[in-house]
């Protein structure tokens, strides 16, 4: 069948129409879709809309649909949302940007954090928040609304060659509430409709974000979104954190995550800006897999430090170890800090610590003496490691690699060619190793050493136990992490059960090579000893 009708055609964008009369063949539709499909048939003419659209795009019919439903034009125009301002914003923005300013004087003033502005409209309708407050008080600030919209419709259609009319100077008004919003960043953000890529601080890039997002500033918020992505520190860590969780900004929020993984123990750790870190945000990295940590009891003596800085907000320094642990022994004996009401609300943090993982003796009796954590917490880790040693190196209360594994790290800076540490559990001795090949190229492994082994740490076996067995079933994984242009490259092996021995090639774990110009490289070791 054939229809007659004003069909609609954006120039550039949607929102703004330009109307061209057609003939065009329809087949007939399916029943199921008619319903889908009905056009709404308008006043006398045959313009229409689609019933579940309280008002289209068509602007300049909107007067004329407005009468033939009985409604109020004054007060239409007086609803922004119900005009789809939004849209309008997107055309004239699109035309206006590309025009010069007419002359020197401003079109709008705007009266914001007790300041004045003056704006003109092609830097204007860049903002969504500004468009809509100008063309609310363009219908409010006029006896003819509609000539006074259409006329400024009308002055950006494309192929306009005439200069166009002077439009009425409009005095509008933005209340801003967000404290993180300062006079010196929304005068930055204003700054950016004209420059488009205008300089910023990193002291200032959080209030300038804050702007742009009252503003809706699309291109500027996700400037800074990335300006903050390369800038975080301990210093920053947790303004940019909050502000992602605040403006829902996911891209933030997780990269202040995956850079405290990284950095909570080797970084974060030894300065007192540990303090600022939310709970909430410590229990997520916690709970991460790809944590980085040198061994459990570094772990947990940031963790330590992070709660000491919590409850002495006067102390200004980050204090040694032993001053931390003689502020816990203070607390009442006759529960452990933990049972009390102080530490309850914190169990959950220290549930994600790996304790089976700290196997010194002088370490556990450290712990006990603090009174720190439950009495039953330490009785099941001191029992699991008497039936580790009984059993030949065992673990049979560690099933899962990737949340029960003991953990190791190697912190691999620029400076390094080689660098390894020795470590020793449950009488086996292993070597965690990485090597630098040439400026990109880096591989990482762990071996078994005997203990009577040139250079062998004689520390590590003074008051431990010496396992003589020459086979050590190890299931283990390698992982290696670094920052290239605020992005994390992560490598690693599979998860690899083998045997190892003293002699080569079964002392020797598959190697993990990484190609990559970022340092430092953050390289984690996994380990359980299964059943054998």
């Amino acid at each position: 069948m054939y229809l007659a009708f004003l069909s609609v055609v954006h120039f550039g964008k949607p929102g703004i129409w330009v109307r061209l009369k057609k003939d065009i063949s329809l087949p007939l539709l399916p029943k199921q879709h008619r319903a889908r499909l009905e056009r709404r048939m308008v006043g006398s003419t045959n313009r229409w809309r689609f019933p579940r659209e309280p008002f289209s795009g068509d602007l300049l019919g909107l007067s004329q649909m407005c009468k033939a439903l009985n409604v109020d034009f004054e007060e239409a125009l007086k609803n922004p949302d119900r005009l789809c301002i939004s849209q309008i914003q997107k055309i004239l923005s699109g035309n206006l940007k590309k025009k010069t300013i007419r002359s020197g004087e401003a079109d709008v003033i705007l009266t914001c954090l007790g300041s004045k502005w003056e704006l003109h409209q092609p830097q204007l309708f860049q903002s969504e928040t500004l468009a809509k407050l100008y063309l609310m008080a363009l219908a409010q600030g006029t006896t003819s609304p509609t000539k006074e919209l259409e006329r400024l419709l009308r002055a950006q259609l494309p192929g306009k060659v005439k200069e166009r009319p002077p439009i009425k100077k409009m005095i509008i008004s933005l209340k801003i509430n967000d404290p993180l919003v300062t006079k010196v960043a929304f005068a930055t953000a204003l700054k950016n409709l004209y420059l488009g890529e205008v300089e910023m601080d990193m002291d200032d890039v959080l209030g300038v974000l804050a702007s742009a997002h009252i503003l809706q500033l699309g291109s500027l918020f996700q400037r800074c979104v990335a300006m903050m992505v390369n800038g975080l520190t301990p210093s920053t860590i947790k303004d940019f954190y909050l502000a992602g969780c605040k403006y829902k900004e996911e891209q933030l929020t997780t990269a202040c995550e995956k850079w405290l993984e990284m950095n909570l123990v080797p970084l974060v750790g030894t300065q007192i800006h540990l303090r600022k870190i939310p709970q909430e945000l410590l229990h997520k990295v916690l709970r991460s897999p790809r944590l980085f940590t040198f061994n459990e009891y570094h772990l947990l003596k940031t963790l330590l430090l992070w709660v000491f800085l919590q409850l002495n907000h006067r102390i200004q320094t980050v204090p040694v170890h032993e001053t931390v642990l003689a502020f816990f022994n203070s607390f009442p004996k006759k529960y452990s800090f933990l049972d009390q009401d102080t530490g309850q609300s914190l169990v959950p943090l220290f549930l994600c610590l790996r304790l089976h993982g700290i196997i010194k003796g002088k370490t556990l009796e450290e712990l006990r003496h603090v009174n720190f954590f439950p009495e039953s917490w330490l009785l099941r880790v001191t029992a699991n490691h008497y039936h580790a040693l009984e059993s030949g190196g065992d673990m049979a209360h560690v099933k899962d690699l990737t949340t029960q594994a003991m953990r190791f790290g190697l912190l691999f800076n620029q400076e390094y060619t080689t660098h390894s540490e020795t470590i020793a559990i449950y009488g086996f001795f292993f070597e965690i190793k990485g090597i630098k090949h040439d400026t990109t190229s880096y591989s990482f492994y762990m071996q078994r050493v005997r203990h009577t082994d040139l250079g062998f740490p004689s520390s590590l076996c003074e008051h431990g136990p010496v396992s003589l067995r020459a086979e050590r079933l190890v299931k283990y994984e390698i992982r290696a992490q670094t920052l290239v242009d605020g992005k994390w490259q992560e490598f690693r092996t599979n998860q690899i059960t083998q045997k190892f021995g003293f002699v080569k090639p079964s002392c020797k774990s598959h190697a993990l090579k990484v190609q990559t110009v970022g340092i430092p490289i953050y390289a984690s070791f996994s380990f359980i000893f299964p059943i054998s």
